[in-house]
């Protein structure tokens, strides 16, 4: 929840909410996820109100939400007035979000929007889609894929009743390391599904070598490109991309899935839509579907943010330039890993930024200790990412215990991110380096 400034207000909505001033809203508390679309609509119309009675409407209007960007401080808003205010005049294309496939160079008619990118990576719960079911992941098979990642990417092969089966991570990507990948497989292999974590590409060309079917988690790799020429989830293998409010796009909730099959395209638009036939007749049903639509006006926010997409990548990478710059020194000096450049293991390989994360020294403080000086010096940041096998469902389910995965371990709890947002400044960058030097020297 956020004790709402009006000041801020007024600068997130393009400074037409009258009479702000940098007064807090007490009053008022709004979950930063859901600054609403309504509160927008009212500020984008121009019309007058106070500083209260737009947060009301905020408050009220909490459902839709426009504003986002902003998780655990870390980030901050980068969808904006503009974005609404697009929106209003692109509902009817909004409803297949067409303009994001073309981004990673996949005609539209092989992605589907849907309301996040949990649902592209399986079904069987309250709120999954399956490209796992598609490939063949079952009752009693296996998936292999990384221990470093966000829980959603083990959690698809578990909504299949399909064991996920961890192997170690790369230590210069912090992907899914192809040997040992290849090294899990056994006759109950399914499917394997390579993580581009932070954005950077997995090395798919040696998964596509194992013959195995692939699910690529690309949620966080919007923008990056393979060292062999495709964009991350331009390959034909079934891909999900997240819409949450820290991705490189941002819709407040929302997702994509990317494929080469037109089976599966088919399969999957049914699936979103209440299992619709193919005509998608209104009262025709030849499937068990669920509703995992992607609203109108998400689609449309997200349609909007299409014509400044790529500014906002290049924005990213120059954020990411301006620590590399300057935490140099630290890297240099204390051995604070930063994350490793495009082409670290393939000529050609490009991140797509998500996140800047750094891991701290072995012979300093820890993680949380750093994380924890940080704040306390009015620095965010926030471990990122814990090890998925290490949590205690995964312990009592599976019986993973600490020390299979070392490369993995040691990184995760090691990680941290930075603040790390596209309209970030290097006055702000050279901030958080100063404050991270002092700690850590």
């Amino acid at each position: 929840m956020l004790n709402l400034s009006l000041a801020d207000v007024a600068r997130w909505t393009g400074g037409r909410l009258h009479g702000a001033s940098d007064t807090t809203v007490a009053s008022v508390s709004i979950d930063t996820r859901t600054l609403a679309a309504g509160a927008l609509f009212v500020a984008l119309r121009g019309e007058r109100h106070d500083g209260h009675a737009f947060a009301a409407a905020a408050r009220d209007a909490g459902a839709a939400a426009l504003l986002v960007e902003r998780e655990l401080d870390v980030v901050l808003p980068q969808v904006v007035v503009a974005d609404a205010q697009a929106a209003l005049g692109d509902l009817a294309r909004a409803l297949r979000l067409r303009g994001r496939a073309k981004v990673v160079g996949i005609t539209p008619d092989y992605a589907t929007a849907i309301r996040s990118a949990s649902p592209a990576l399986a079904n069987a719960s309250n709120d999954d889609l399956s490209s796992m079911r598609a490939v063949g992941v079952t009752d009693g098979t296996e998936v292999i894929t990384s221990p470093f990642t966000f829980v959603a990417s083990a959690n698809a092969a578990v909504y299949e009743r399909a064991k996920p089966v961890f192997a170690d991570i790369d230590p210069v990507t912090l992907n899914l390391d192809p040997e040992a990948a290849r090294a899990a497989i056994t006759d109950r292999t399914s499917a394997i599904e390579p993580v581009h974590i932070f954005g950077y590409p997995a090395d798919m060309p040696a998964f596509e070598a194992m013959g195995l079917p692939l699910v690529e988690d690309a949620a966080e790799g919007l923008g990056g490109r393979h060292y062999d020429g495709p964009m991350i989830g331009a390959r034909g293998n079934p891909a999900i991309f997240g819409f949450y409010p820290n991705k490189q796009l941002a819709t407040g909730e929302g997702g994509m899935l990317t494929m080469g099959d037109p089976d599966m395209k088919v399969m999957v638009d049914s699936e979103r839509n209440q299992g619709r036939a193919p005509n998608m007749d209104w009262l025709d049903h030849d499937r068990l579907g669920f509703n995992y639509r992607l609203s109108d006006i998400a689609c449309a926010v997200g349609i909007a943010q299409m014509g400044r997409l790529d500014d906002m990548l290049s924005a990213r990478a120059q954020v990411a330039a301006w620590y590399y710059e300057a935490l140099a020194e630290l890297e240099r000096e204390r051995g604070l890993q930063l994350p490793c450049g495009d082409g670290a293991r393939h000529d050609g390989d490009q991140r797509g930024w998500f996140v800047f994360t750094i891991q701290v020294p072995h012979d300093g403080p820890s993680r949380d200790d750093v994380i924890n000086a940080l704040r306390a010096r009015g620095v965010s940041a926030k471990p990122y990412l814990p090890a998925v096998h290490l949590m205690s469902y995964y312990q009592d389910t599976f019986g993973y215990r600490e020390g299979m995965f070392p490369v993995a371990e040691d990184i995760a709890a090691r990680s941290l991110a930075l603040p790390f947002f596209p309209q970030m400044t290097q006055s702000q960058v050279a901030r958080v380096a100063t404050t991270l030097t002092d700690i850590l020297t």
